[in-house]
């Protein structure tokens, strides 16, 4: 049996965690974004350097778990003299774990347009950026938008495994509110329940753009 008094009482607390939860979703998939595509084009390069550290930073945040990533930014790097503290740790590693998945999704969106366009932008004299940015990059957003949403929904779940390094968003809220009120079903399910809100309002977006483009490209 539900307990409503509960609910309604701590509500607003969870509230506050799922606007935390928020701003976190909305920097990381900002920074992701701008990770995957230098990524992205690195790997794309001729240049041997670029092309293999982008190459290596992809195979190795694709190879590892998301939870040692951060732990290695949060309980590692202080080690080394660098302490980001937990909402910077949380932030970068979701950024650099969600730029290695962008990173494939847009180079896979790149090389999807034909090879020939790219050659003719650089034949009337633009330059390669130039050619990327009115040419092939524009094209590629309408193939890689599905994808790219698909990484950011999952991106927002993954928000609560930064509560194992103290930040205080949704989960870590819940699980402060389950040492007081020893109601766990209550909280987990007010968890659930907005994590729900914000993936489906973020799905609903993507779908905006999704149909705006194809509305374009008509």
């Amino acid at each position: 049996m539900l307990d409503w008094q509960i609910i309604i009482h701590y509500f607003p607390f969870m509230l506050e965690g799922a606007w935390l939860t928020l701003q976190i979703s909305v920097i990381s998939v900002l920074l992701g974004l701008v990770f995957g595509l230098a990524a992205a084009l690195c790997k794309l390069s001729h240049n041997k350097f670029l092309s293999g550290f982008a190459s290596f930073y992809i195979w190795l945040i694709r190879s590892t778990p998301l939870l040692v990533q951060l732990f290695i930014i949060y309980f590692g790097l202080p080690q080394l003299g660098i302490d980001l503290g937990p909402m910077l740790s949380g932030i970068l590693g979701l950024s650099l774990n969600a730029g290695a998945y962008n990173a494939e999704t847009i180079r896979g969106g790149i090389i999807s347009v034909h090879a020939g366009q790219l050659e003719a932008a650089r034949s009337l004299g633009m330059s390669f950026g130039l050619a990327m940015r009115r040419i092939i990059l524009p094209q590629a957003l309408r193939i890689i938008i599905p994808p790219l949403g698909n990484n950011f929904i999952i991106l927002i779940k993954d928000t609560s495994l930064v509560s194992t390094i103290t930040v205080i968003e949704l989960t870590m809220t819940a699980q402060r509110l389950i040492g007081s009120t020893y109601k766990p079903f209550e909280m987990y399910l007010m968890a659930a329940v907005l994590y729900a809100v914000l993936t489906s309002s973020a799905a609903l977006l993507l779908k905006t753009f999704e149909k705006r483009f194809a509305l374009e490209r008509r």
